[in-house]
């Protein structure tokens, strides 16, 4: 669900432009000296929206602010240095849950919950689903800056057509699919096992549907015993068995996404189904631009696990990408206005959708309507507006550290090399 760095996709599709911001790999362009200064990834897709939007804001309020952009690993490395420096930017986008609440511990974010509560109309503009992923501690440190991009069960119409088959609504249904793809020599599901944030996907669906979301927010707030609930375990076991069962085939170990190869096997018919987030349709466009042309890439929402405490209708993947102000800026009080007032207007929104993005609003059913992904893209959109909670990657969610030993120990898992008791384990020394 990416942040992913490594990550390229072309600028086709309602969730290639939210991905595109998370991982270009320019050139960095100089930050001006003196005036706001707001800080973002690079991306020739997002940046002119981000330009726009200041330069309205300029015009309007008669500040001087200016974006600066960097490539994604800079980006990180040099937010960390400078946080809690003169140098620091005045607004500077994250990723919201850990990578944001790491900043808040050292105060060096500004609570904006007194400044939206004398807007409220701005707190009603946004989906409340995305906008608690930029809360800390039930105060709001950061605005939704992009577009929603929710975990997504595709499939391959052309595939199920030829087999007689139905997308699976519950997770035996899924069991069943997978036994029948196999004895078609068809690996049921494609899997980017060399990754391990491809299998964080399915843990974060299953601990959902079985324990709910309440489930790993325990976990995200450092509740003791969070890693030990036996939801959690269920979950675990559900992942390795689906796993041992072959339904990622038998090399999905050495399978890769960023050179396209799960998404490959998909499109090709060499596999049924594939779980990813929702870049994926602007990944095949791209990529294999006659598999959706056919009409042969569909999607559903993931499947229920019948007698789990979750909500069905609730999603895993990225919420948004996030606008945060520092605390002890000079322009606090214009670079709050920005953030607040910018990043909720209509010009703003309307920018996100003609890129291709699905924003994190409400009320853009027609205009998404008349965009060129338009079935897509209300999907996505209806996906997130019925969400109770949408969960936050994991790997976002937890501090840095946390997500690289997470991702590490499910590729373990998957293969079988450690126990779900095992990995619980590891995960509570890795708290």
């Amino acid at each position: 669900m990416r942040h992913r760095s490594g990550i390229t996709r072309a600028v086709l599709s309602v969730a290639t432009c939210a991905a595109l911001v998370l991982n270009s790999a320019c050139g960095t362009a100089g930050p001006m000296r003196g005036g706001m200064q707001v800080w973002a990834l690079q991306d020739p897709a997002n940046e002119p929206i981000i330009r726009r939007g200041i330069e309205q804001f300029n015009v309007e309020s008669g500040t001087r602010a200016a974006l600066t952009t960097y490539a994604n690993d800079a980006y990180k490395q040099k937010l960390q240095v400078s946080m809690g420096s003169p140098n620091a930017p005045d607004v500077f986008f994250n990723w919201g849950g850990g990578n944001l609440a790491q900043f808040v511990k050292a105060n060096q974010v500004r609570d904006l919950t007194s400044a939206l509560a004398l807007r409220p109309e701005v707190t009603e503009r946004f989906l409340p689903s995305v906008l608690d992923v930029g809360k800390i501690n039930g105060h709001q440190y950061g605005i939704p800056m992009n577009g929603i991009q929710p975990v997504v069960l595709f499939y391959n119409k052309k595939v199920f057509a030829a087999a007689g088959a139905e997308p699976p609504k519950t997770i035996e249904d899924l069991y069943t699919l997978v036994d029948l793809f196999k004895s078609r020599g068809v690996t049921p599901v494609a899997l980017a096992g060399s990754q391990g944030w491809t299998e964080l996907m399915w843990l974060e669906y299953l601990l959902d549907r079985v324990g709910g979301a309440e489930k790993f927010a325990a976990i995200a707030t450092g509740k003791a015993g969070a890693w030990r609930d036996p939801s959690v375990l269920q979950a675990l076991a559900m992942c390795q068995d689906l796993a041992g069962r072959g339904t990622f085939g038998r090399n999905f170990a050495s399978v890769n996404y960023d050179n396209t190869g799960a998404s490959k096997l998909f499109a090709t018919g060499k596999a049924a189904m594939h779980l990813m987030g929702s870049w994926e349709y602007g990944s095949q466009a791209a990529n294999n631009p006659g598999f959706l042309e056919r009409g042969e890439l569909g999607w559903v929402a993931f499947p229920t696990v019948p007698g789990g405490q979750g909500d069905p209708r609730a999603v895993v993947g990225n919420p948004s990408n996030y606008f945060s102000v520092r605390s002890d800026s000079p322009n606090a009080d214009a670079a709050t206005r920005f953030v607040v007032e910018t990043l909720a207007s209509d010009a703003y929104v309307a920018d996100l959708i003609t890129a291709g993005q699905v924003p994190a609003v409400r009320g853009v059913e027609k205009k998404l309507a008349g965009t060129n992904n338009a079935e897509f893209a209300t999907f996505t959109y209806q996906l997130a507006v019925k969400a109770p909670t949408f969960t936050q990657s994991w790997d976002q969610a937890l501090s840095p550290s946390a997500g690289a030993e997470l991702n590490s120990n499910l590729q373990k898992l998957f293969l079988g090399d450690i126990s779900p008791a095992d990995f619980v384990a590891a995960m509570e020394k890795a708290a």
